[in-house]
């Protein structure tokens, strides 16, 4: 019997989660958390082989990444497979990053989703198609954006000026503004509002 942890701050889609994963013979959900904490406790108290982990937990500082990370870092960490409605490259690579062992979609029919949880159970990488074309682009591309240009990104996106950001990624202006340059020529823009809107269109970062 794999034993399920879910981590999502909707009720209503913990109770839908519940609902499928439970109909299956080998899974049962043992616990679930709505935030940071409560899924350290939950997994502390009830030894999940797998968290299902939301990547947005309401408007507290720690999301899913932090808090995947955080399991992780356990002697005994469970898996953690990230069911989420994001598809940013940002977002991905964060979760991968933090210890994520897969990232699927919540518009993933059940069987994939059921499929997903057992392979996670084994140790195995599952990945969204959409997940998996994006990780692709990335190394496959010649002009790939960095981690830390997605980082700059999205600090700019959020209306930060650059010695703002500088002051967020404890780095000079300069290498801001050097940051920003190979970011303009990659995404074939020349102002900051173009690099954002292309970033988003591109889902490299969020809206």
């Amino acid at each position: 019997m794999i034993r399920v942890l879910i981590v999502d701050d909707h009720p209503v889609v913990r109770a839908g989660l519940r609902a499928l994963v439970e109909g299956q013979e080998d899974l049962t959900v043992v616990a679930e958390a709505d935030a940071f904490e409560t899924a350290l406790a939950r997994a502390e108290s009830e030894c999940p082989d797998v968290v299902l982990m939301d990547l947005s937990l309401g408007q507290a500082e720690e999301g899913g990444a932090e808090t995947t990370a955080a399991l992780r870092a356990r002697p005994h960490p469970p898996e953690v497979l990230v069911l989420t409605t994001y598809d940013t490259e940002a977002d991905i690579l964060r979760a991968l990053d933090a210890g994520a062992r897969g990232y699927l979609l919540k518009d993933a029919p059940p069987d994939e989703l059921f499929a997903g949880i057992r392979a996670t159970a084994r140790g195995e990488t599952v990945l969204a198609p959409s997940v998996a074309a994006t990780l692709v682009r990335r190394t496959t591309g010649a002009s790939t954006i960095t981690e830390r240009e997605v980082e700059v990104l999205e600090l700019l996106s959020g209306g930060l000026g650059n010695r703002e950001i500088a002051r967020e990624l404890f780095v000079s202006e300069a290498t801001v503004k050097s940051h920003l340059s190979h970011v303009y020529a990659k995404l074939g823009v020349d102002t900051r509002a173009g690099a954002v809107a292309a970033a988003i269109e591109r889902r490299i970062i969020r809206r």
